[in-house]
C-alpha cells in the first residue's frame, strides 16, 4: 500500500511540475512579451511589456477603463528602465527600473513611474510608491494598431494601440 501511495504521489508531483513548466513559457501567452529599446540623448531606455491584441474588441473605454490605473500592458506590470538620469516631460527621473503605469483619459493621460516594478498587473499598485507622474495629451493615430506597441524614437516614447498614439518626451 505504501508503494502505491508513493507512486501516486510521485505521479501527481510530476504532472503538476510539468504543468507549471509549461506555464513558464511566456512566448505562448495570448499577450506575449515584447521589448522596446531606444535612446534619449546618452540614456538608453528599455521597456519590457506584454503585448495584448485587440481581437475585435474596443480597447480604451471598454477593455481598458478610462480614469483608472492600468498596467500599461498585460500580465506583469510594464517595466521602464533607464541607464542614466533623465527628464520626462521636463521632470527629473533618476536612472533605474520602474513599473510603468498609466491612467488613460479621453483628452489626457497620466503616465506613472512607480518604484515597485516587479509586480503582477496593477493589483498591488500603491500610489505612495510613485516616483513621478506626468500628464500628456491623448493622441489619435492615423491607422489602427492591432497589438499594443511601444516605440522609442529620438527621446519620444509612443504608446500605440487601437486608434491611440500617446507620446511622452524623455531627455
Amino acid at each position: 500500500m505504501n508503494k502505491t501511495a508513493s507512486l501516486l504521489l510521485l505521479t501527481v508531483m510530476l504532472i503538476g511540475g510539468l504543468g507549471s513548466c509549461a506555464q513558464e513559457n511566456k512566448e505562448t501567452r495570448p499577450s506575449p512579451p515584447a521589448k522596446a529599446t531606444g535612446k534619449a540623448g546618452n540614456a538608453t531606455i528599455t521597456i519590457d511589456y506584454s503585448a495584448p491584441s485587440m481581437k475585435g474588441r474596443k480597447v480604451f473605454g471598454d477593455m481598458v477603463p478610462l480614469g483608472k490605473i492600468w498596467r500599461a500592458g498585460a500580465n506583469e506590470a510594464t517595466i521602464f528602465e533607464v541607464d542614466s538620469d533623465v527628464k520626462v516631460e521636463g521632470q527629473a527621473l533618476p536612472k533605474g527600473k520602474y513599473g510603468l503605469f498609466a491612467i488613460p483619459g479621453e483628452s489626457e493621460w497620466t503616465i506613472i513611474f512607480n518604484k515597485t516594478w516587479n509586480q503582477w498587473g496593477s493589483y498591488r499598485y500603491k500610489q505612495e510608491d510613485d516616483v513621478l507622474r506626468v500628464k500628456v495629451a491623448a493622441g489619435k493615430s492615423k491607422s489602427s494598431t492591432e497589438k499594443l506597441t511601444y516605440a522609442i524614437s529620438n527621446g519620444v516614447v509612443s504608446i500605440l494601440w487601437e486608434n491611440t498614439d500617446v507620446k511622452f518626451k524623455v531627455q
